[in-house]
């Protein structure tokens, strides 16, 4: 049976409101978590300490947990955190940026390729493992026709690889050294009063026709619409997916693990997740089309 995962939370929430997630998180069937910030090195909230405590708490409570690197790496600071997550041996590391992988393999870590890193050929796998590779991600881009070739060619290289799909939550597509959420507020990236604790779950920019294209969250842009592959699991599981990845919102996602974990189950779910948020969902890429189009 296909695991479940859930991936770092992309948004800025304060530290108790992190917390609480985690401790409602931990009795979620979900098998792996994903912890650390992703996106920018000002959240702060949460110290490297902090979400090693928390790594702890929750793989006593049976869970897999892997730290997650910073995705966009712009100072000295930021190596310095990343050199802090690779500098220990009891968890499982992301790596969300070349850097991430260099610093792992240089601390003999073991890594897990998230699902920003640029990874299209069976060759690029190839030399990751070499490097400490254990587990990949496909990117959010990329469709069931290129996951299939992947995997098939793993198989054929005779490496044992798990591959990992992003099945549910707004799409992280593009990282900028500007701050979108500052510059909306007039203000400076270094002087941003951390605005983005007034949107957890981001800010929507939407077209002149009024739909909604992209989500905000601060160095970020993510899809405007959730990704659901929900009703894909069947034919990732026939692929030979080892795990789908949910990303965290601020509602609702005990309901979206509930429905998740039923289908993985052959259950059929009480309530399609299609229905329980308001926004359309999409599932393009997965299908080779647009990543906003909807394919049922």
């Amino acid at each position: 049976m296909m695991k479940l995962s859930l991936g770092p939370i992309l948004w800025f929430w304060s530290k108790q409101t992190v917390f609480d997630f985690y401790a409602k998180a931990a009795e979620w069937p979900v098998d792996t978590i994903y912890l650390g910030e992703a996106v920018c090195s000002r959240r702060r909230e949460l110290k490297p300490d902090d979400w090693f405590d928390l790594a702890r708490d929750l793989k006593a409570c049976g869970k897999e947990v892997v730290i997650s690197t910073q995705t966009l790496i712009e100072s000295e600071a930021d190596l310095r955190r990343l050199r802090r997550i690779c500098d220990q041996n009891e968890f499982l590391v992301e790596a969300n940026d070349q850097s991430a992988v260099q610093v792992a393999s240089r601390h003999h870590i073991p890594f897990i390729s998230g699902p920003s890193m640029n990874i299209y050929n069976v060759a690029t796998l190839k030399v990751l493992a070499k490097q400490g590779l254990k587990g990949w991600n496909l990117p959010v881009e990329l469709g069931k026709e290129t996951l299939e070739q992947l995997i098939n060619g793993l198989k054929q290289e005779g490496l044992e690889l798990p591959a990992e799909v992003f099945a549910w939550g707004f799409l992280p597509l593009a990282w900028s050294s500007r701050c979108f959420t500052a510059r909306h507020y007039n203000l400076s990236k270094d002087n941003c009063e951390f605005r983005c604790l007034q949107h957890p779950d981001g800010m929507e920019l939407r077209s002149r026709e009024s739909r909604e294209l992209f989500r905000l969250n601060g160095i970020s842009t993510l899809s405007g619409s959730r990704y659901d592959l929900t009703r894909e699991l069947p034919e990732m599981e026939r692929m030979g997916v080892n795990t789908v990845r949910l990303s965290p919102e601020h509602q609702g996602m005990e309901e979206v693990v509930k429905r998740f974990d039923q289908v993985r189950r052959g259950e059929v779910p009480a309530t399609d997740p299609l229905h329980l948020v308001e926004a359309p969902p999409c599932n393009g890429y997965w299908y080779g089309k647009p990543g906003m189009d909807l394919i049922r």
